[in-house]
């Protein structure tokens, strides 16, 4: 058998799927968890952090509600219902198979993108963390609407991670890992067990998710990973329906696929400007100023400006486009220190003048330096 040495760590995030946590949708079982939890168990034994970002609260939920379970289709109220009903039935069947307290955190959209909320939400799990307790982390379903969820726990996994300031994201999945095809569909299939970088040659690998319950796809996996390793956290896909592989987990043996960290990780804040905050804007600059922002590390000033796009405040998160020969190009991020309105009146000026037509001034930068990521990976 053909094995992955992974590095050492001290604080994982351990992302489990419905799949996994309820078979066949029906209910909570033992079959995939048992062996999760004692891997769990091993690693606090042994001095090591874990949190657990959990699906199954709908398929729980389900169990108790068979005139449901036919359903095709279930209203949004009828699902953040069988949410409230399951957590309470998920968190029972974690919590029974440790000796240490479960704690629970129920996250939102607004807790990822709103920055104090995830501000509170980093400093609460850290002290959960330095109390002892195994954090239990899920989508709070029972609020969240279809226009603002995270949508799947993969990726609320990676801003987990990111969260905790992790050392591993570790998803499990019903597969052995990343294929170069479909293995249900092409028997000779082959594993890839490391990917160094994630760009579209990747992205073009993932398939949908075909689970009712389910809505993580390797898709969703593959973002998560990209997430977590822009970040300098190592990201595994293991194949949690064999039990033997945490067995060679505990030793430092992966049987599945590594996504490699970036050697040139970028700081938290940034990756939540990159991934969390959503943009209200765009900003179109020249290929000098684009230059001096990729090559020099240089601010955004005005006079490199030729042209502004949406509504937007001071403050609020723009993307910079440049435009490449005939095409435009994204590449970077930012929170803008005026707002559209005041900029369009600026554009292409010497941060000089920004006084004299403004009549007040912010700061000569449009965007700081400190404020701005660069968008470098490919999707």
């Amino acid at each position: 058998m053909e094995f992955i040495t992974i590095g050492s760590w001290k604080r994982a995030v351990i992302k489990v799927g419905s799949g996994l946590i309820a078979p066949g949708g029906l209910k909570c079982s033992t079959k995939y968890t048992l062996p999760i939890a004692g891997f769990i168990t091993e690693c606090i034994n042994r001095g090591k952090e874990i949190i657990l970002v959990s699906s199954g609260a709908v398929a729980a939920g389900l169990s108790t509600q068979p005139q449901l379970l036919k359903k095709n289709h279930r209203s949004i109220p009828e699902k953040q219902a069988l949410a409230a009903i399951g957590q309470t039935l998920l968190m029972q069947s974690w919590s029974r198979f440790f000796d240490f307290p479960c704690s629970q955190i129920l996250l939102t959209y607004d807790d990822i993108h709103n920055r104090k909320r995830f501000v509170n939400a980093k400093n609460t799990l850290k002290k959960l963390l330095e109390l002892g307790t195994l954090p239990i982390v899920n989508e709070n379903d029972t609020v969240a609407t279809e226009e603002l969820k995270v949508g799947d726990n993969d990726n609320l996994a990676a801003y987990v991670a990111m969260l905790a300031e992790a050392d591993l994201l570790i998803i499990c999945t019903d597969i052995d890992g990343l294929y170069d095809t479909d293995p249900k569909k092409n028997k000779n299939a082959k594993l890839i067990r490391v990917v160094e970088k994630i760009d579209s040659s990747i992205f073009e690998l993932a398939g949908g998710s075909k689970s009712n319950i389910s809505t993580g796809g390797m898709k969703t996996k593959i973002e998560a990973a990209q997430k977590a390793t822009i970040l300098g956290i190592d990201t595994i896909i293991i194949n949690a329906t064999k039990s033997e592989v945490f067995d060679y987990l505990l030793n430092g043996k992966l049987i599945g696929t590594i996504f490699k960290k970036n050697p040139n990780p970028i700081a938290a804040k940034k990756l939540w400007m990159l991934y969390a905050l959503p943009a209200s804007g765009k900003i179109f600059i020249d290929s000098g100023a684009a230059k001096a922002i990729q090559k020099k590390g240089a601010s955004l000033l005005p006079s490199g400006i030729i042209g502004i796009e949406g509504d937007f405040n001071q403050g609020d998160a723009v993307e910079i486009y440049v435009r490449d020969e005939s095409n435009l190009k994204l590449i970077a991020k930012g929170i803008s220190q005026y707002n559209s309105s005041d900029l369009k009146k600026i554009q292409g000026k010497k941060s000089n003048q920004i006084r004299n037509i403004l009549g007040y001034l912010t700061t000569e930068e449009i965007v700081h330096r400190d404020e701005l990521v660069l968008i470098e990976v490919e999707q």
